[in-house]
């Protein structure tokens, strides 16, 4: 192990600026948190994470390299992911003033509803493919061996998983929660002209 510490260096790094850059991950887990509240929003954050054991996987057995490899499948991804993003930015651009916001603690949260959509509007993001892709291309040694480059993958997923957390714990904090509350729809509608924007830019990309 101690000779991979710099390559396990380098991709660590590399995660942290990507999942650090604003995208439909952070889109979403802002808008659960604001809408719904931090359980809602964890669990959101928790099913980001395990999309990224999915582009390990992928990336770890070759199947990422045939993807992109292939212009019609990699096309399929990227409009498969826009028609998600664009199916939520539609139900958030319909959402409607309400007398007020319940926390999610004084209900049932739809948890493993919340899972599912993290999960799916990061599985769903071609750039993501784009980036796993390329890391375990370009970064990963091929005499790296695979459990090592599981391992990497076990890190990113958390990794990815704490950071959406701590963006969830931090918009569900009443201080920051609150004043948002009293407009939340307009929120929602703002927030469903970024996903839509995201779903237009990858029908653009597919387009090129």
């Amino acid at each position: 192990m101690d000779g991979f510490w710099p390559e396990f260096g380098q991709v660590a790094l590399m995660h942290l600026l990507a999942v650090a850059s604003p995208g439909p991950d952070f889109a979403m887990v802002l808008r659960q948190s604001l809408a719904h509240g931090r359980r809602t929003a964890i669990w959101t954050a928790l099913g980001v994470g395990a999309a990224i054991l999915l582009h390990v996987a992928y990336s770890l057995l070759g199947f990422g390299l045939l993807i992109h490899g292939s212009e019609r499948w990699f096309t399929a991804v990227k409009y498969a992911g826009a028609a998600y993003l664009a199916w939520i930015g539609v139900q958030a651009l319909r959402a409607q003033p309400r007398a007020e916001y319940a926390d999610a603690s004084h209900g049932p949260a739809p948890t493993r509803g919340a899972f599912a959509t993290g999960f799916m509007t990061n599985a769903l993001n071609p750039k993501a493919t784009l980036f796993f892709i390329s890391l375990f291309a370009l970064v990963v040694s091929p005499q790296t061996p695979k459990l090592l480059q599981a391992a990497y993958g076990l890190w990113m997923a958390a990794a990815t998983a704490a950071w959406f957390s701590l963006v969830a714990l931090l918009f569900t904090q009443d201080a920051v929660r609150r004043p948002f509350l009293r407009h939340g729809h307009w929120l929602d509608r703002a927030l469903g002209v970024v996903f839509l924007a995201f779903a237009v830019s990858l029908v653009l990309a597919s387009a090129r």
